[in-house]
């Protein structure tokens, strides 16, 4: 296990036309193990997530994304593929779709990137369409 520096950023476009976007720059920790990457890094107060980790599996073709703490929640990103899930947070438990658009994984000896682009459906009525694009260091 080796000490990465792990830079975020995401954006969420609702079916309004609100955008948010976050930007999160926090150290983490990067493995591998049965070929597959591993990555570890809390979440903080600018994602919403503060007392929570975020434990990321990564494959060449799929990455699969647990939260646990104050929020837990588990995803799956393969293209072209829907996952259902609950998302647990403080205030009660909500159903969650993603269907995955966009994967691109390119990680060499512990450094690389990882971008997801992915629709989310929260309890049937909110929709967002989504990317993440993540850079370990």
């Amino acid at each position: 296990m080796k000490d990465v520096l792990v830079k975020l950023k995401g954006t969420q476009e609702t079916e309004d036309g609100e955008k948010n976007k976050i930007e999160l720059v926090t150290e983490g920790k990067f493995y591998e193990k049965n070929d597959s990457y591993y990555l570890l890094y809390d979440e903080s107060e600018i994602s919403g997530l503060e007392n929570s980790t975020t434990s990321l599996k990564i494959k060449q073709d799929e990455v699969s994304m647990k939260r646990f703490g104050d929020n837990n929640s588990k995803m799956e990103f393969k293209k072209n593929y829907k996952y259902n899930t609950l998302y647990s947070t403080i205030y009660g438990n909500l159903d969650m779709e993603v269907s995955t658009q966009k994967i691109q994984v390119d990680i060499k000896e512990g450094k690389g990137k990882i971008f997801l682009k992915y629709k989310l459906l929260i309890s049937n009525n909110m929709e967002s369409l989504n990317t993440l694009d993540i850079t370990i260091s």
